[in-house]
């Protein structure tokens, strides 16, 4: 009587050791719900950082460009684009390339966050003085000159 006993008490103990499968499933709806919450986060944070990045490139493109508008008295033919940060003019062109100080860059125009290419245009703003706008093309990649979500810098303002 007393070998039954502790017979039924080991059976009964041994089946008791593991997990149910409704537990293991309540287990892994958690996990899966706090793995969401946490890409979520991370999704936001990579945006505002690429975002934050391509106003910084925006910043050091624009510095050389006012390096380049110092020794030209200009600022680079929107047909060359940012490119003429780091090639000489033609020695054929008005200005010649003898005022030319650059590469203004240490490296070639990178793309911006989204792979896409910087935009650069120029134009006069008050008392004929000439400006630019360089942009990205933003999270979205669509060139909406400067508006909707793209990220761009103005040298006017």
């Amino acid at each position: 009587m007393a070998t039954q006993r502790t017979l039924s008490r080991a059976r009964s103990r041994s089946r008791r050791s593991g997990f149910t499968l409704m537990e293991v499933l309540l287990v892994m709806a958690i996990l899966v719900i706090m793995g969401t919450l946490v890409v979520a986060n991370f999704s936001g944070i990579l945006f505002k950082s690429k975002a934050k990045s391509a106003k910084i490139q925006l910043q050091a493109l624009g510095k050389a460009l006012e390096l380049y508008q110092i020794d030209m008295n200009a600022y680079p033919d929107p047909a060359d684009g940012l490119n003429a940060l780091q090639v000489p003019p033609p020695q054929d062109t008005l200005s010649g390339s003898a005022d030319w100080g650059g590469p203004y860059l240490k490296k070639a125009v990178p793309p911006d966050p989204w792979g896409q290419p910087y935009y650069y245009v120029t134009d006069f703003g008050d008392f004929d003085q000439q400006v630019y706008t360089i942009w990205s093309g933003g999270p979205n990649m669509q060139n909406e000159n400067g508006e909707g979500d793209d990220i761009a810098v103005y040298s006017d303002k």
